[in-house]
């Protein structure tokens, strides 16, 4: 994504992969979770309870700081094992901390999916219905039968044939006007991280439901689960800003799929698309949320197919999800496991592979049961 945050531009680069191939096997999953109420004390365990590391926690948060970490936490069963803060807040010198607010960059995608699916599953969102029919014909340059091809899911899968780049590699991948949207192949043939095309979603969640993102977001999920934060333009780009604890609240309504306390937010089929596979070219994507374990995976930027695992250090059955400048949101059905990290760059890449490989390689570490 390109954005102006503390008035730096960022700029997109294509993605170099250097990562080991080694994976643990992955332990029985456990069978319950603890949720934290919506104000008050979120309740925490400690490494050593759980049989883990307890002095590879040292090394790992030296890690965290080293590389422009702002906020880091891991939920075990829903409760807080590692919570950690540090450096700067995003528009002060002020030190950041369970209260300040950051940025999702990309992992913002994954929650603009689940809201998708909430209105889906309230009759607002036809999933293959053409965008479209939500949003005037011609927004995009294609023609009109080309651009009738383009449905939601599309959208939702990086597969609306789009050009990624507006016809070369120096293009602008986050635009998402008319002008910008071209026809590279027919939607559903050719899969690309395209952050324009997903942009319009906002335009298709405003028309269905009458409410921006936002909106319709603390209406049906942010308020029900404990989140704060809303979604800011933030240049080209419909940002996510959130305490990281929200983000948390997050992953763990995704660790249950979808179901809070109970009460289930998103639909069961839905979270299954989520979280499986959705189309035979990057089969470590879903809906706009990245998968583990899989034979191969794609990166932002270019269309080469990487012949292994989106995270090798990682649980196989992990899932994702994955901003620019290190930002994520790590689900583990096997370990009951969230991992949160929030925070500045920490190498150049937009989609933080490398980065979440090499911090998995310290949460190893640290959990070794």
């Amino acid at each position: 994504m390109k954005f102006s945050y503390k008035v730096i531009v960022f700029s997109f680069i294509l993605i170099a992969i250097n990562i080991s191939c080694s994976k643990k096997s992955d332990p029985a999953p456990s069978t319950s979770s603890y949720f934290p109420p919506s104000s008050g004390t979120w309740e925490t365990v400690t490494p050593a309870s759980l049989g883990w590391n307890e002095t590879a926690v040292t090394d790992l948060v030296s890690y965290l700081s080293s590389t422009n970490t702002r906020a880091f936490i891991v939920l075990k069963d829903g409760k807080i094992v590692i919570e950690e803060y540090m450096g700067a807040q995003l528009t002060s010198s002020a030190a950041f901390t369970a209260t300040s607010n950051w940025y999702w960059a990309s992992a913002g995608k994954t929650l603009t999916a689940a809201i998708v699916g909430i209105a889906n599953a309230k009759g607002k969102i036809n999933l293959d219905a053409k965008t479209s029919d939500y949003i005037s014909t011609d927004w995009t340059s294609e023609t009109l039968d080309q651009e009738n091809k383009i449905t939601v899911r599309n959208q939702l899968t990086m597969t609306t044939g789009l050009d990624d780049y507006n016809g070369g590699a120096t293009g602008d991948n986050d635009c998402f006007t008319p002008g910008c949207l071209i026809y590279k192949a027919d939607a559903g043939t050719r899969w690309a991280y395209h952050t324009g095309a997903y942009t319009v979603l906002d335009q298709v969640l405003q028309a269905a439901t009458g409410q921006n993102t936002t909106t319709y977001g603390n209406a049906q999920l942010f308020s029900k689960i404990g989140m704060d934060g809303s979604f800011i333009m933030t240049g080209e780009n419909n940002v996510f800003y959130s305490t990281a604890r929200s983000a948390a609240r997050f992953g763990l309504l995704l660790l249950n799929q979808g179901v809070w306390n109970g009460t289930t937010l998103i639909p069961s089929s839905y979270f299954n698309l989520m979280t499986t596979t959705s189309q035979n070219m990057n089969l470590s994507y879903g809906y706009l949320t990245w998968l583990n374990g899989k034979a191969s995976f794609m990166t932002p930027g270019s269309q080469t197919v990487y012949p292994q695992s989106l995270t090798p250090n990682a649980p196989a059955d992990m899932f994702a999800a994955m901003g620019k400048n290190g930002q994520m949101i790590n689900v583990v059905p096997s370990k009951n496991l969230v991992v949160i990290r929030l925070g500045d760059a920490p190498d150049t890449n937009l989609v933080p592979f490398t980065y979440q490989n090499d911090l998995w390689a310290k949460l190893n570490a640290v959990i070794t049961n």
